[in-house]
């Protein structure tokens, strides 16, 4: 008896081009697998066995990842653009436009890029004991009094 019929040859390879799109759009691998008709296992197996689909997601992920990237930049460092106002179908101004920093983005940025030094927790150690004893002894009985009646 032969196993079942693989799908590689009909379901992913006729799409490869397809698939590095759907990849640059931000299609997940579970949504290009969805669409193209094939289990999870499946796929799985199709991106160990051939070359051409690990290259295609790679490719396509990578090419979002850049652009995503330098859009993140300009907004952490600032950036200018040319605004073109027309009318009646001819140009009738220009104006460059300035798009301060980002500070969230900035943040964001160097956050990733380099952790040890911005990140939000620090890790800081305590040397030598705690002492929680509080000293009563300099207080008068009316004192001791006032101060267990105010803790009601």
């Amino acid at each position: 008896m032969a196993g079942r019929k693989n799908k590689y040859q009909t379901h992913v390879e006729p799409y490869l081009k397809e698939i590095e799109h759907w990849c640059r759009d931000g299609a997940t691998e579970e949504e290009i697998r969805v669409r193209l008709g094939v289990g999870s296992s499946s796929f799985a197996r199709y991106k160990n066995e051939y070359w051409e689909l690990r290259e295609t997601l790679k490719r396509g992920k990578q090419e979002a990842d850049y652009e995503v990237e330098d859009a993140l930049f300009k907004r952490a460092t600032g950036y200018q653009y040319e605004e073109v106002t027309y009318e009646m179908g001819h140009e009738t101004k220009r104006v460059v436009k300035h798009y301060a920093p980002d500070p969230t983005s900035a943040i964001f940025w160097l956050k990733n890029r380099q952790p040890e030094k911005w990140k939000d927790k620090q890790d800081i150690e305590h040397s030598g004991g705690l002492n929680n004893q509080v000293d009563l002894s300099g207080l008068t009985v009316e004192e001791l009094r006032k101060l267990a009646d105010s803790n009601d």
